[in-house]
């Protein structure tokens, strides 16, 4: 479980396919790995991958096929930036919104406005149905960031970009078209998907 409180961003220096699985080698600073372990989960671009080796400040991901197929991993290249983050403690400052770590849709940019220390992304879901969970000042998790969506049309939505998200995160960097990974908040989709049964069930 996370946050989508960026801690540090990754490089990937090298991706390998090996007996239907991708092994994802992401270089980070010295300081996120300390006191990282084998078996632990992290969360790369929001998609909870979990450590299968480490190397110094190299942490090793094995991606299987079905977390290609639904995720912007399937885009990614060598020397491309990640966001990180580590799981959540039980006595950790909760500062963004609960995040699982389970992408449910691969969304595109449609445009960017920019304005002196801040952006609006307009996003725009593959799957259209993920806009029933995407409420105006609800959160989202946009690769991996914490965000309160600003704006909602019928197939798109908005979010701003203040300072230090663009400062902390690979945000900064995203061009109109390119993909990025959401999750739609859980507490959002089991209050409107409980309704819906309920509503479904006394007609």
């Amino acid at each position: 479980m996370f946050t989508g409180i960026i801690q540090s961003i990754g490089k990937i220096k090298k991706i390998s396919f090996k007996k239907k699985k991708y092994y994802v080698y992401i270089q980070t600073s010295k300081n996120f790995v300390k006191n990282l372990k084998i078996g632990e989960s992290i969360s790369n671009n929001g998609c909870c991958l979990t450590i299968v080796n480490l190397y110094k400040n190299i942490i090793l991901f094995n991606i299987i096929i079905h977390t290609i197929n639904n995720t912007t991993f399937k885009k990614l290249k060598v020397n491309d930036y990640i966001n990180l983050e580590k799981p959540i403690k039980i006595n950790d400052f909760l500062g963004g919104h609960i995040v699982l770590g389970h992408i449910t849709d691969i969304a595109i940019i449609t445009n960017i406005k920019n304005y002196n220390f801040s952006k609006i992304l307009w996003i725009k879901p593959n799957n259209i149905l993920q806009m029933n969970y995407i409420l105006t000042k609800g959160s989202i998790c946009v690769d991996g960031v914490s965000l309160t969506i600003d704006k909602t049309f019928k197939d798109k939505f908005s979010v701003n970009l203040i300072p230090e998200t663009l400062l902390k995160t690979t945000l900064s960097k995203k061009k109109i078209y390119n993909y990025v990974n959401i999750e739609t908040d859980i507490y959002t989709r089991n209050i409107i998907q409980t309704i819906e049964r309920l509503y479904n069930k006394n007609i």
